[in-house]
């Protein structure tokens, strides 16, 4: 597999699905990544149940790229263990302004930002060819 490919994928790609498990079940939330090579970093509340799923659980699975023209959009499927940061010069650094709907600012105490290494990256449907696996 391409790791150029996935790698234009993840940096041309913010929304994505991202999955956890929750009383023994899966669920599945649209979240905000970005990306420092294959490293990928999304902001949320420590409140939030994801978090709670996380620490009893720290396994995700995440879908990002697919753009929604159908066959032949190429897409990634991310296995990977998830960590949690407070670290403040990575909140400076992934901090958008249109975060200001859901946090004060890169200090905000509620800020958490999961931090995904991932295990497992597959590209999919890139044009009708099978998946290609880059493991880590």
């Amino acid at each position: 597999m391409s790791k150029k490919q996935a790698l234009n994928i993840l940096n041309e790609s913010r929304i994505g699905t991202m999955a956890t498990v929750q009383s023994n079940k899966p669920h599945s939330r649209y979240m905000t990544f970005y990306n420092e090579e294959f490293t990928l970093y999304t902001p949320t509340n420590k409140n939030t149940h994801k978090v709670e799923d996380i620490e009893a659980n720290p396994y995700t699975h995440i879908l990002i790229g697919y753009e929604g023209e159908g066959f032949g959009d190429a897409f990634l499927e991310i296995e990977g263990k998830v960590s949690e940061s407070t670290d403040e010069s990575l909140k400076e650094k992934i901090w958008k302004d249109n975060m200001k709907h859901w946090f004060e600012g890169p200090d905000d105490p509620n800020l958490l930002i999961l931090v995904v290494k991932p295990s497992t990256i597959r590209l999919m449907n890139k044009s009708g060819k099978p998946p290609e696996t880059i493991e880590f």
